[in-house]
């Protein structure tokens, strides 16, 4: 069930969460045993550090530029473009500039 969204109301993801300085921001929209889907926002420089996921991860950039590293492969990805990152494979997320993700887990 999604939560901290409205709903029956058409939405653009990357206005969900705001950015704030120093800071990597989240709002979860859902949580279950199947699957959670985060909205993120990351300030250049921030990031979220080295990693594994108990489920597929995929992300979709909604906003600037950011820097994943998945099994030690490099990927910089921008606005509209898309990466999974399979289930228990490190990674990490760092802002290349002020950016925002959406990320869905898949259990």
């Amino acid at each position: 069930m999604y939560k901290n969204i409205a709903k029956q109301e058409k939405l653009n993801l990357k206005d969900l969460v705001d950015y704030q300085e120093g800071q990597v921001v989240s709002k979860t929209l859902v949580q279950n045993d199947v699957v959670s889907m985060t909205i993120f926002s990351f300030d250049k420089g921030e990031e979220i550090s080295t990693h594994a996921s108990g489920g597929d991860a995929m992300v979709t950039v909604l906003e600037g530029k950011g820097r994943f590293t998945v099994g030690g492969e490099v990927f910089f990805l921008e606005e509209g473009e898309t990466l999974v990152m399979p289930k228990d494979v490190p990674h990490a997320v760092y802002g290349e500039e002020a950016f925002k993700m959406q990320l869905v887990v898949s259990f």
